[in-house]
């Protein structure tokens, strides 16, 4: 592919894998290779090779001469991504330094509110971003590189958890009550604490519609 090609395949991939992660494609919906490159103003070309990239990443299956199905993600993908998240969250709650957790409260006191401002409105897509700010915080106390590197490659699989939620839909108050109780065993450097709420809230994590 020439270079504007290539552009414009990048492009196509951001704007439909920002479409699946907000919902505006559903899991289950057919897209259209021919109406989204019309919806785009390009070519088949690039379009189709963003749904080959949105493939390998997960998001959705080709179909030939059908379309690309956008994915349920299954029960064993969600166990595994929690699995490694709550890995990492842990460790860096258990390797972090006293006075970084310190700051914690400070750090995530305004993230906090706007989840309930977000939830208060519905923006279930907004909550999503702000809650994994909020556990990548924790992450982040271990002041390690390689870490986070691997916990973001999570981060389509956790936003598209969170959006499908049932709990974040139907108890929103929960979900709060339970980021506030993780931030609290954050803080104290409580990390078998953490570790025990933290499973528990992954357990309403896997309740989607």
């Amino acid at each position: 592919m020439g270079d504007a090609t290539v552009n414009s395949a990048q492009r196509a991939h951001a704007l439909i894998r920002a479409g699946i992660l907000s919902g505006e494609f559903p899991a289950g919906a057919m897209l259209s290779e021919s109406a989204l490159a019309a919806s785009m103003s390009m070519s088949r070309t690039p379009v189709r090779a963003a749904l080959g990239r949105l493939q390998d990443e997960g998001l959705v299956r080709i179909y030939p001469k059908r379309g690309a199905l956008v994915r349920e993600l299954t029960v064993d993908e969600i166990r595994e991504s929690d699995e490694v998240r709550h890995a990492f969250e842990c460790a860096g709650v258990q390797l972090g330094n006293p006075e970084a957790r310190q700051l914690l409260r400070a750090r995530l006191q305004e993230n906090l509110d706007g989840q309930e401002q977000a939830l208060h409105r519905r923006d279930y897509p907004g909550f999503a971003a702000l809650a994994m700010q909020f556990h990548r915080a924790f992450v982040e106390l271990a002041d390690n590189v390689t870490m986070l590197a691997f916990y973001d490659r999570l981060q389509d699989r956790q936003h598209l958890s969170i959006v499908r939620n049932s709990t974040v839909r139907g108890q929103p108050d929960l979900v709060l009550a339970e980021h506030r109780s993780l931030l609290k065993d954050a803080e104290a450097g409580d990390w078998t604490a953490f570790s025990t709420r933290l499973r528990e809230h992954q357990s309403h994590g896997n309740d989607l519609e």
